[in-house]
């Protein structure tokens, strides 16, 4: 009697169990009919620490495994409202996976969870090039980042290498979506990552160089491109930057001369290096800088900044002999029409810059502001009215 109470006890609780874990059967069949909401409904209950009917499921691999199956069935769905379940399924199965893998103590499951993160890792590729493309970063970064981390699991390394398998493009492509989701932490670690590693040399490191002058770290920076250029001297791009930095960030005009001329040395016909190094002068050396403007014009002769900054320079020069001969003495009529025919030279060398400025971008008020006073001062009275309509149709 004892025996038969015994052997009822136990087909009790094994019907039990199995009760419990057809639930996690059912959601399979339901996610194979593509009755998807359902199917999460079903697993969620097994998985339920408040549902006591979930005990043997709530913490079986299998159980999560299945689980990951359903979310990665809702990113691959055609069916728009069966998609709409979770806003990243992708994220969900990968978590679920995890979990299955961590349970699975006794390595039952572990061969079968490979294959479907192996295959997880292909939707997650897709979905991280469709993000970026669509400029969400945010969501491109989180699909590499969850690649990186599967490429890390022992499950997915060679036995026999001693080393670990590193994806540099992935590394590279998380650094890219975060620099261009302005998650500045994250770029300087994936870009440096990348950089250490070699891939694409020149490209990253000036990548990484904008993500710390991007986020404001700028002896970050600089140690970056001084780096980059000290390994790749060859590179005009990365010399490029180290004169950027010298304008732009340091205001050492000294250094960014030195750097234009070594990189003129290369490109003696950089009509930009050229323009560039105009602009640097002018701050000590107006006539210096002229010579560069004219050159950078002899290069390009469609360059209109060049034209516009020879045209201000001479412009600005004269407006300089107005003033001064306004603080002549009346009692110095010589020196004072001295003065005025001085600035009058710097309006005669300006105007055929402007007017090119001005063909070569029309309706600026600010040339055409500078025509106006020009041509009046210079009294080409058709011209200053012609222009003077101009800026009032503007």
């Amino acid at each position: 009697m004892k025996r038969t109470f015994l052997f009822l006890a136990l087909a009790f609780a094994v019907t039990g169990a199995f009760a419990q874990k057809g639930l996690v059967s059912t959601a399979q069949s339901l996610k194979e009919s593509g009755k998807l909401d359902k199917a999460l409904a079903a697993i969620n209950e097994a998985i339920d620490p408040a549902n006591p009917k979930a005990e043997k499921t709530v913490n079986w691999p299998r159980s999560y495994e299945v689980k990951g199956e359903i979310y990665q069935a809702m990113y691959s769905s055609k069916d728009e409202n069966m998609k709409k379940l979770d806003p990243n399924p992708l994220a969900q199965a990968f978590d679920a996976y995890m979990k299955a893998l961590e349970l699975d103590k006794d390595n039952n499951y572990s061969k079968s969870v490979k294959i479907k993160i192996q295959l997880l890792t292909n939707d997650l590729t897709q979905q991280a090039v469709g993000a970026f493309e669509k400029e969400d970063f945010s969501k491109a970064l989180d699909s590499f980042e969850r690649i990186l981390s599967i490429n890390k699991m022992k499950l997915f390394q060679d036995k026999d290498k001693a080393t670990q398998t590193v994806d540099t493009v992935i590394i590279y492509n998380a650094g890219l979506a975060a620099l261009n989701g302005k998650n500045y932490p994250k770029a300087t670690q994936y870009l440096k990552e990348a950089v250490d590693l070699g891939y694409q040399g020149v490209n990253t490191t000036r990548l990484l160089a904008k993500a710390f002058l991007d986020s404001g770290d700028t002896i970050s920076h600089e140690k970056v491109i001084k780096e980059g250029y000290a390994k790749h001297p060859e590179s005009l791009e990365m010399l490029y930057d180290v004169i950027n930095f010298y304008i732009l960030v340091k205001k050492d005009n000294n250094q960014a001369l030195k750097f234009i001329d070594l990189a003129l040395e290369k490109d003696p016909k950089n009509a930009t290096l050229l323009f560039a190094k105009g602009t640097v002068q002018e701050k000590t050396n107006a006539e210096d800088a002229a010579k560069s403007y004219q050159q950078a014009i002899d290069v390009k002769p469609d360059y209109f900044d060049a034209y516009y900054n020879l045209g201000a320079l001479y412009y600005n020069n004269g407006v300089k002999f107005l003033e001064s001969s306004n603080k002549i003495p009346t009692d110095q009529p010589k020196k004072y029409e001295e003065e005025l025919k001085k600035a009058d030279v710097e309006f005669h060398k300006s105007l055929p810059y402007m007017e090119k400025a001005n063909e070569l971008k029309a309706k600026d008020r600010a040339i055409l502001e500078s025509l106006k006073t020009l041509y009046y001062r210079l009294k080409i009275m058709d011209k200053f009215k012609i222009v003077e309509e101009e800026l009032k149709n503007l």
